[in-house]
């Protein structure tokens, strides 16, 4: 059997019958020309380097089919995933209550599945909220953890391949919770989402609660401004106002650590406009600011350490020996780019924060809208439009090398998936070293630029 991990974090464990019978069904819609090759059965049992080898080829096979846009976005990839969580989890198919948290701490309880999807979660809430069809994509589950503060520090953003529900529980910890808010990052699609009252309102709470947890500068002024908008509850006002603001739209991270400018820097990481904002502590105790644009980074990865367990149970998500570092290649100047590594537990949310950011700027690009990214409805449910396909990713390269010009340019919502065996007791790398994730909205400098 072995344990897949999806971000470095384990999702589900399934056996080799499984996998087998995941490619027939591929195969069956889409075709054996599309399809990657499956590792062969084999008749005599393996010996313990014929596993590995096995395990490897597995691994390559469902990194392959992720990053294929028809196939890792097919509902047949995804059911599978799902099912495989449910089972893991030996979470059984029943009716439940599930709360979902806003902005404002006010909870949301929703009736739903334990085997719905991250979309039914989603558009079970919209429609408790009243929240309009059209305006539903402009908002995404995320799991977070609730500190003593009150504030949350953000793991993840849930995705299409799991079930809410049993990605909170199973985290056996009443600090995780699910929480709503908006899931873009142009401000000017704010407009869109205030043109109806329960999108006003959501975006208020956000905002509002976003300047109470010091996310969003705001000086005396300003803050007085606030204050008197807020007295005449003048929403729209305010959220205005608030987009003048410093780190308006930004999600701020936990203190983390850096490499940058030097060795074992402490770091205040916010995401946002594009780019990844830092506030370095220097070994000096000076406090340097400055920012990465999205644009100049030219490919980036995740790697994470998780010692392996033995025990039936394998090793769980949410563990505090488990080593995230996200590092990307930014262009410093016309010449010259250099690694940028940051040690954070949370290096997967900032790694989808890169992607989503890649997305959005790529649809723009295209001259598409972001309202054509998102879900509508279709006989009743709620379903991807062919145009969220406007991002394509290209085949996945066997081994990718950090040296090769031009850099292999992937794109998925996933940093990775990985295979691990659950006898497999030596601690390794959950996403390998060359998983890199190459940069569409990549932008070389030029004269003019310097």
């Amino acid at each position: 059997a072995y344990n897949i991990h999806v971000n470095g974090v384990l999702h589900c464990r399934v056996r080799y019958s499984q996998l087998l019978g995941l490619h027939e069904q591929l195969r069956k819609e889409y075709g054996a020309n599309v399809v990657p090759a499956f590792p062969p059965k084999k008749i005599f049992t393996l010996t313990p380097a014929e596993v590995e080898q096995r395990r490897e080829q597995l691994e390559k096979y469902m990194q392959a089919v992720r990053q294929d846009p028809m196939l890792g976005g097919s509902e047949t990839f995804n059911s599978f995933l799902r099912k495989a969580q449910q089972e893991t989890q030996q979470i059984p198919t029943e009716e439940v209550a599930l709360e979902v948290l806003l902005s404002n701490g006010q909870k949301v309880k929703v009736t739903i599945l334990t085997s719905d999807q991250t979309e039914d979660v989603l558009e079970a809430v919209a429609s408790k909220l009243d929240l309009p069809d059209d305006l539903v994509g402009y908002f995404s589950l995320f799991l977070v953890r609730e500190t003593k503060d009150g504030a949350f520090s953000f793991v993840r953003k849930l995705q299409e391949f799991e079930l809410p529900y049993v990605s909170v529980t199973s985290l056996h910890n009443p600090e995780f919770r699910i929480i709503l808010r908006k899931s873009y990052w142009d401000s000017s699609y704010d407009d869109d989402v205030m043109e109806h009252r329960v999108g006003l309102n959501l975006l208020y709470a956000q905002t509002v609660s976003d300047i109470e947890h010091g996310w969003i500068l705001v000086n005396k002024e300003q803050h007085r401004q606030l204050k008197s908008l807020q007295e005449k509850v003048s929403k729209k006002e305010f959220i205005r106002l608030a987009q003048t603001l410093k780190y308006y739209g930004y999600l701020k991270f936990d203190p983390c650590v850096t490499d940058f400018p030097e060795k074992g820097c402490h770091v205040v990481v916010s995401a946002g406009n594009n780019e990844l904002n830092f506030q370095v502590r220097l070994p000096s105790e000076q406090i340097k600011e400055g920012s990465f644009k999205v644009t100049r980074m030219r490919c980036w990865r995740v790697t994470s350490s998780v010692p392996m367990s033995n025990g039936p149970s394998g090793s769980s998500p949410g563990k505090s020996e488990v080593k995230l570092e996200l590092a990307f290649e930014y262009l410093m100047s016309k010449d010259r780019l250099q690694w940028v590594t940051i040690t954070s537990p949370q290096a997967i949310m900032l790694s989808i924060c890169l992607q989503s950011m890649v997305d959005e700027l790529m649809v723009k690009k295209s001259g598409g809208s972001i309202r054509k990214m998102f879900r509508r409805r279709v006989n009743g449910a709620l379903r991807r439009s062919d145009s969220q396909q406007a991002v394509k990713s290209p085949p996945l390269l066997d081994s990718p090398d950090a040296s090769r010009e031009p850099m292999a340019k992937l794109s998925s919502k996933l940093t990775s998936v990985s295979l691990r065996g659950i006898s497999h007791s030596s601690s390794a790398n959950d996403v390998g070293a060359n998983d890199f994730h190459g940069n569409y909205a990549f932008e070389g400098i030029g004269d003019e630029d310097l």
